[in-house]
C-alpha cells in the first residue's frame, strides 16, 4: 500500500487499531443485518404458512363448491325437461278440458229442452199415452193429448240425448285421470328438484363466500409477505457491500501488520545489536555473564561449544 513504508511505528499502530475498529464496526452492521434479516425470514415463514394453510383450504373447497354447482345444474336440466313434458301434457289437458266444457254446455242445452229427467218425463209421457188409448174423451181432449205426447216425445229425446253425453263426460273425464296424474307426478317431481337445486345453490354460494373470504385473507398474508421482501431489500442490499469494506480493511490490516512486523524485526535486530556490543564488552572486561548475554554472544557465533 502506497506511504505504509514510510509510517512510524506509532502511526503504523494507530492505523492498526483504527483498522480493527473499522473491521469490527462493520463486521457488527453486518451481524445485524443478519439478525434483522433472520427475523424478517422468520416473520415471512409464517406468513407463508398461514397464506399457504388459507389456499389450500381453497384448493380443497373449490371442487366441493363446483359439485354442487354440477349437481345443481343437472336438477335445473332435469326440471327444464319435465317442464317441456308437463307443457305437452298440458296441451292434451286443455284439450280434455275443452272437450269436457263443449259437452257440457250441449248437455246443459239438451237439459234445458227437455226441463225434466228421463223418469219424470217417461211418466208423463206413459200417463199420457194410456189416457189416449184407453180413455173415453172427446176429439178434442184427444188432439191436446196428442200434441202434449209430441212435446213429451221431443223433451224425452232431448232427456235421453242429455243423460249420452252427461255419460260421455264422465267417461271422457275418467280416461283422462291418467293425463291429470302424470301431470300432477311431473309437477311433484319439479317441486322436488326445484328444492334441491335451491339447496345445491345455497351451498355452493356458501362455499364460495368463504372462499372469497379465505382468498382475501391469503392475499392479505402475501402482500405482507411482499412488503417484508420489500423492506427487506435495502438490508440485502447493504451486504456486498459491506462485505467488500470488510475484504479491503482486512487487505489494509494485512498490510499494516506486515510493515509493523518488518519494522519490529528492525527494531530487535538493532536491539539485539546493542546487546551483543554489550556482551562482548562484558566478556572482554569481566567475564561476567548473564544467561541473555551469553545467548547473544552463542547466537552471534562470539562463543562456541
Amino acid at each position: 500500500m502506497t506511504g505504509v513504508s514510510k509510517m512510524t511505528e506509532r502511526e503504523l499502530k494507530e492505523k492498526i487499531n483504527a483498522t480493527r475498529t473499522k473491521i469490527d464496526q462493520n463486521d457488527r452492521s453486518l451481524k445485524s443485518i443478519f439478525r434483522e434479516l433472520k427475523l424478517h425470514r422468520t416473520d415471512t415463514t409464517d406468513l407463508k404458512e398461514k397464506r399457504d394453510g388459507l389456499n389450500s383450504k381453497v384448493k380443497e373447497l373449490v371442487p366441493v363448491a363446483r359439485d354442487h354447482k354440477s349437481k345443481r345444474d343437472d336438477a335445473n336440466k332435469k326440471i327444464a325437461d319435465l317442464k317441456i313434458q308437463r307443457s305437452g301434457i298440458q296441451v292434451e289437458t286443455q284439450k280434455v278440458v275443452d272437450d269436457i266444457s263443449q259437452m257440457k254446455v250441449k248437455r246443459d242445452d239438451l237439459n234445458n229442452l227437455s226441463k225434466g229427467s228421463v223418469e219424470s218425463l217417461s211418466k208423463s209421457y206413459a200417463f199420457e199415452l194410456d189416457k189416449l188409448l184407453n180413455a173415453d174423451i172427446p176429439l178434442k181432449h184427444e188432439i191436446d193429448i196428442i200434441e202434449r205426447l209430441t212435446q213429451l216425445g221431443e223433451r224425452l229425446g232431448a232427456a235421453f240425448s242429455a243423460n249420452e253425453v252427461h255419460q260421455m263426460i264422465i267417461e271422457r273425464y275418467d280416461s283422462s285421470k291418467g293425463i291429470y296424474n302424470t301431470g300432477d307426478d311431473i309437477s311433484d317431481q319439479i317441486r322436488s328438484l326445484a328444492k334441491e337445486s335451491q339447496t345445491h345453490h345455497l351451498e355452493m354460494l356458501g362455499i364460495y363466500k368463504t372462499v372469497d373470504e379465505l382468498r382475501k385473507e391469503a392475499d392479505m398474508y402475501h402482500a405482507q409477505i411482499m412488503e417484508k421482501y420489500s423492506s427487506s431489500a435495502p438490508l440485502r442490499a447493504k451486504i456486498d457491500p459491506l462485505k467488500a469494506k470488510i475484504e479491503q480493511l482486512r487487505n489494509e490490516l494485512s498490510d499494516y501488520l506486515e510493515r509493523s512486523k518488518e519494522v519490529q524485526l528492525v527494531k530487535d535486530e538493532i536491539k539485539q545489536d546493542e546487546q551483543h556490543i554489550v556482551a562482548k564488552e562484558k566478556l572482554n572486561k569481566s567475564g561476567r555473564l548473564s544467561l541473555q548475554d551469553l545467548k547473544v554472544l552463542m547466537d552471534k557465533g562470539d562463543i562456541k561449544f
